[in-house]
């Protein structure tokens, strides 16, 4: 996917500049600690997609030595929920529900590219969909996820 950051100011927002700041770097300084733990390193973002590149560790793994499911869910959950707050909106949005496919196996080293992408932005609900792929390519797992929004007001991001 080639993320396309040309937009016209009329849309452009104040989380998607403060996000897009961070382009190239690690999450260890996220607002999220979920995002800090899983310290993925940020590739592209623009108003409907975005692209995060995750190194799996060994604390990530089963006892199989794999890429644990509850993790990769985690990583999907986590970049359609940072896209959605991506998009500006003047509400938070919460998960109504993920629904995730496991098809390939990732292990300790393997370098992860989750990429999400918005694919209809309602008034209350935006569904979103996300897929994490090995350096080859292959699909490691997929979701899609519906987000609905909630009475709380987000505050405009800070730069510190």
């Amino acid at each position: 996917m080639t993320i396309s950051t040309n937009m016209s100011s009329s849309e452009e927002n104040h989380r998607l500049i403060f996000l897009r700041q961070f382009i190239g770097q690690h999450m260890s300084g996220s607002f999220s600690p979920v995002a800090r733990w899983l310290n993925g390193r940020l590739i592209a973002i623009a108003g409907s997609e975005m692209e995060i590149e995750y190194v799996v560790r060994e604390d990530m793994c089963n006892p199989m030595g794999t890429l644990h499911g509850g993790i990769a869910a985690t990583i999907l959950d986590d970049i359609v929920g940072t896209m959605v707050y991506a998009m500006g909106r003047e509400f938070a949005y919460t998960s109504i529900n993920l629904n995730c496919d496991f098809l390939n196996p990732a292990v300790v080293g393997d370098v992860l590219t989750a990429r999400s992408q918005v694919v209809r932005a309602g008034k209350s609900v935006i569904h979103v969909e996300g897929q994490i792929t090995n350096g080859s390519g292959k699909i490691v797992a997929k979701c899609s996820s519906n987000l609905i929004q909630t009475a709380l007001k987000i505050p405009a991001p800070s730069a510190d």
